[in-house]
Parts: structure tokens; C-alpha cells; sequence
């Protein structure tokens, strides 16, 4: 069956091109990883990882099946007994969404952030509905922040510069959370807020995503909150930027040990 991966390879040139791959495939890293590392590989690379992982799957179907020992058993059983118990508990995060970012000529424009405006307003539409709390980060500083000398003027407080984008402002009920820096985190109320809404995910949407979603999403991972953005509520300065935050997002889990804490004062609460 290798000879399947012989003709992708070939332009690698040598059998340590090969050795190598499957060193590669073989590694034992979580699939998150992987990706990420091969979407990093020349183009002409790609198509022989995909190779050589369907091979090796094939020879594993093709093995004598087995039986696990009793060990292994009892750890996958109760994994997924785990999952089956664990639904989320989701919180909409709707981030700098404000007009200073979504106004065209302005300093901190983010032009793409104008494209998602609508599903931004549809994802705020269906989390009132189900009842999921809808908490919105704005940006703020005050007219003397030195911050506004490296930035340029720009969510100052009190002007309209620093309101929510008119289509998508806020109605009774939701959150309304402050934050002078990249992440939501920083000196803000925002950890508060989220522990008394009792929740574990956080729905992440807004802008920009190279800067404030990923900032805040290392630090809620860092928390043990687990983070969903959904590709077409988030904008970035650039498609190059955003893409690279994404990945970047998308290889990471909770830290294991605030997430089991987390999980843990939520159960109680229960």
C-alpha cells in the first residue's frame, strides 16, 4: 500500500524525504496540530501527508481487531460518559463592535468588520431566543489615556465613536462590559460577569480578530473556557492576519486544570 505514497513523494526526492513523512504522520500529535503544521507545508507536500495517513488507516482496518484491555476500556468509557454529561454552556461575546471600528475613514477602521454586521445580528437574534446570555466588549478610554497618543483618538468615552454599531446595539438584558486594552480580560469586569452567568463556552464575534479576539481567546482558554468563533462573525484588518489568528485559535485547548475547575463550580451551582 505505500506504493500508493511513492508517486507523491517522489518530488522530495530520496527515501529520507519519505522516512521523514512518516516520522511526521506517526508523531502521535493532536489532529489540531497536524493541521496546522500542514497547512505550514509547501503545497506540493500536502497531498502526500493525506497519503500516507490513508494508508496507515487502511493497514489498521485491515489488522486483526484487539480486545482493548480493561484499563483502556474503563478510561473511553468514561470519557464519553463525560461528554455525554458536559453540554455547554454558551455565552454570545460580541466584541468591539463599535462605530469608531465599523465607520468608514476612520483611524481604527476595520473595514471587513462591515461584511458580518448581519450574521452578527442573526447570531445576537438566536441567542435571545434560546436564552443564551449576549455580552458586549466595547472598547473605552478616557480623553487623557496616554494609550490615544499611540493609537490615535479613538472609544473615547461619552462620544459616539465608542457606541455599539447602531444594527446591533444592545437591548435590555445584555451585558455591557468595558475593557481599555487588547483583551476583554484586562481590567474589565468581564471574569465576573461570566462567573455569575454560570458558563464554560464562550461564542466569540466581532473585531478585529488578529488583535481583540485573539487576545481574549488565549485568555479565556487560559481560564478554562472553552472558545467557538464562527468563521463568518469574525473580521480581521486582513484576510492574511485573520487567517493566521484563526489557526492559531483553532490549535489550542482550555488549560485542563482551570477547565476542570470551572466545570466544577458550575456543577455545584446546579
Amino acid at each position: 500500500m505505500l506504493s500508493r505514497v511513492v508517486p507523491l513523494v517522489t518530488r522530495m526526492t530520496d527515501e529520507n524525504a519519505l522516512a521523514d513523512l512518516l516520522a511526521f504522520v506517526l508523531a502521535g500529535r493532536p489532529e489540531r496540530l497536524m493541521q496546522v503544521a500542514v497547512a505550514q507545508m509547501p503545497p506540493e507536500q500536502r497531498p502526500a501527508v493525506g497519503a500516507v495517513t490513508d494508508t496507515i488507516a487502511a493497514l489498521a482496518a485491515a489488522a486483526e481487531p484487539v480486545e482493548p484491555g480493561v484499563g483502556l476500556r474503563q478510561r473511553v468509557l468514561a470519557a464519553a460518559e463525560k461528554q455525554l454529561r458536559t453540554r455547554p454552556r454558551r455565552a454570545l461575546l460580541v466584541c468591539d463592535m463599535i462605530v469608531d471600528h465599523l465607520t468608514p475613514g476612520r483611524p481604527l477602521e476595520v473595514p471587513r468588520a462591515r461584511d458580518i454586521v448581519p450574521a452578527v445580528a442573526k447570531r445576537i437574534e438566536d441567542a435571545r431566543a434560546q436564552g443564551i446570555p449576549v455580552v458586549y466588549v466595547l472598547d473605552r478610554h478616557e480623553p487623557d489615556d496616554p494609550e490615544l497618543d499611540e493609537w490615535s483618538a479613538h472609544a473615547i468615552e461619552g462620544s459616539e465613536g465608542a457606541e455599539v454599531w447602531p444594527p446591533l446595539a444592545p437591548k435590555p438584558g445584555d451585558r455591557i462590559v468595558t475593557k481599555p486594552s487588547y483583551s476583554s480580560f484586562f481590567a474589565s469586569s468581564l471574569d465576573e460577569v461570566l462567573e455569575s452567568l454560570a458558563v464554560d463556552t464562550l461564542v466569540m464575534t466581532g473585531c478585529a480578530t488578529e488583535v481583540q479576539l485573539m487576545t481574549t481567546a488565549t485568555d479565556a482558554l487560559q481560564r478554562g473556557f472553552a472558545v467557538e468563533i464562527p468563521p463568518d462573525s469574525q473580521a480581521g484588518y486582513s484576510a492574511v492576519g485573520e487567517g493566521m489568528a484563526m489557526g492559531v485559535i483553532g490549535a489550542l485547548i482550555p488549560y485542563v486544570p482551570a477547565r476542570k475547575a470551572r466545570l466544577e463550580r458550575i456543577a455545584a451551582r446546579a
